[in-house]
């Protein structure tokens, strides 16, 4: 397993870090928490020391099976989760407010059974509470012992300017980046310079089109979000599209003898210098998959190939 540490930060984190999207238990069809909690021991006994989740992420459910998972292997891992998406009977907001990231912290810990949290994140900005108020709050909890380094989620060029005077204050930030979603490649790899950020990114196998495993003909039931057409990864032209990409990715796979998964993250960490990847797994053998995609290189004739039919 492959290791950086995150900048501004005392921060090793594994280069692949499990995605907790799925731990939710929601919007992915058919998930059991017996078979993910054995993909979080199974990615700890692989190297995995990062984990990565969100308080909305099956409202709550993530957490708390995350938290179940690691028991007593918390303390050898880099937990991060984040904060920001409010749920209630009048819809979802954003909320960066100083009395919700103390009420969304506190439920975040009980839900992790930990007393701290490495990583805490703004998923998104409330676009009404000042960049200065939330540093405010999280330089209070971080003196408090609860966080230890805070990120961003789902940021873009715009938001360089309100940033600029914070640089070294956040210390990572996330967008969604894949060889199916380059649209925020410029984005990332300003971001990063400009701010001194460590990337991750999000989405990087494409929802699973990444993977190899669908086709055109491949459909899912209602109770899984890629059935509905704003995942355009599995619908009409951008299936096509995305096809195409792992017909590409299938023989470079043959070529090196891996997981067709793991291509699709080793092009990212070998396109990206200094980023982690994100990747939701639902059971040992997915987190297994991915992290074959760590302690080796893409020559740069297959890079170019797959950045050429990526594009």
């Amino acid at each position: 397993m492959e290791y950086i540490t995150i900048k501004n930060s005392d921060l090793k984190v594994s280069r692949i870090c499990m995605g907790g999207c799925p731990m939710g238990g929601y919007g992915w069809g058919n998930t059991q928490e017996s078979e993910l909690i054995d993909a979080v021991h199974a990615a700890v006994d692989g190297g995995i020391n990062f984990f990565d989740t969100a308080d909305t992420y099956g409202l709550g459910q993530s957490e708390l099976t995350l938290g179940k998972a690691l028991g007593a292997k918390r303390k050898n891992v880099i937990i991060a989760t984040k904060f920001g998406v409010r749920v209630g009977s009048g819809g979802t907001t954003y909320d960066n407010s100083r009395e919700w990231i103390q009420t969304a912290l506190e439920d975040s810990l009980r839900r992790l059974n930990t007393d701290y949290i490495d990583l805490y994140q703004v998923h998104y900005r409330d676009g009404v509470t000042p960049i200065y108020e939330v540093i405010e709050t999280l330089e209070a909890e971080k003196k408090a012992g609860k966080i230890r380094y805070y990120g961003l989620s789902n940021l873009h060029e715009d938001d360089i300017r309100e940033l600029r005077d914070y640089k070294g204050r956040f210390v990572s930030f996330q967008d969604e980046y894949s060889l199916a979603c380059r649209k925020n490649e410029k984005d990332i790899r300003e971001l990063a310079e400009t701010l001194e950020m460590t990337p991750m990114t999000w989405g990087s196998l494409g929802q699973g089109i990444l993977t190899g495993k669908y086709d055109k003909n491949s459909t899912f039931g209602a109770d899984d979000r890629r059935s509905r057409d704003i995942y355009v990864n599995f619908h009409g032209e951008k299936l096509k599209k995305n096809l195409e990409i792992v017909d590409v990715m299938k023989k470079i796979a043959d070529q090196y003898q891996k997981p067709i998964a793991a291509v699709a993250i080793r092009f990212i960490l070998d396109y990206l210098p200094g980023s982690v990847v994100l990747c939701g797994a639902k059971r040992p053998a997915q987190i297994t998959s991915n992290m074959e995609g760590s302690g080796w290189k893409l020559k740069e004739e297959d890079i170019k190939k797959l950045d050429e039919v990526s594009r």
